[in-house]
């Protein structure tokens, strides 16, 4: 597959190539780059050169280590700083099967994404990175996995943690389920911070 395989999503064409720049502007080589996302070199050579999709948690991680935020990863310009972020305004970004829209002001410690998560897709990846996280499901229901507990959360749940346990999420219908999304760079020193109201829990 090339960079130009009508396969690709067109909006990840731009992604590749702002990896690399960012990449660059922090002066990393690709292997310092790789070891630190916990990468192979080549990996991280074929997320630059739009043979593979990041996904939301090396996004999440490339964007820690560039010291930028994942919105300037997906090449959306950066906001002035404003507080105020109009649906008009916003453009969609592709990556990983996921829909990702920009819910606030990039550049802040905080990231907020809107997110469409598409049945089956990424539901396989556990993920662990510095931060925290809080989601808020608008629609569909949605799978958490944190640790060794599962959830299966309606409209109106919502899930806070610390991103250092290791979390699945799934669309748990195949209408899919659209979520708010933040992210904070910031550890916390606390486990698992609060879990909201969720549908149905079971243990593994």
């Amino acid at each position: 597959m090339s960079p130009a395989d009508p396969a690709v999503p067109d909006a990840l064409l731009g992604v590749a190539p702002q990896l690399r720049a960012l990449r660059r502007r922090a002066s990393l080589t690709l292997e310092a780059a790789a070891a630190s996302a916990g990468l192979s070199p080549a990996h991280l050579s074929r997320l630059e050169t739009g043979h593979r999709q990041p996904s939301l948690p090396m996004l999440l991680t490339l964007a820690r280590i560039y010291g930028t935020t994942v919105s300037e990863l997906l090449g959306e310009t950066p906001a002035e700083r404003q507080s105020v972020l109009r649906a008009a305004e916003t453009e969609p970004s592709v990556a990983g099967g996921w829909t990702y829209r920009q819910a606030g002001a990039s550049g802040r410690g905080m990231q907020a994404l809107r997110v469409e998560v598409p049945y089956g897709a990424q539901g396989d990846i556990v993920r662990v990175h510095p931060g925290e996280e809080w989601l808020y499901v608008l629609s569909g229901r949605l799978r958490l996995r944190l640790a060794d507990t599962a959830y299966v959360l309606g409209p109106g749940d919502s899930a806070h943690f610390d991103s250092a346990t290791p979390h699945r999420i799934a669309a748990a219908e195949p209408e899919g389920a659209e979520l708010l999304f933040v992210h904070t760079l910031l550890q916390s020193p606390a486990e698992a911070l609060c879990l909201g109201a969720p549908t149905k829990a079971s243990r593994s």
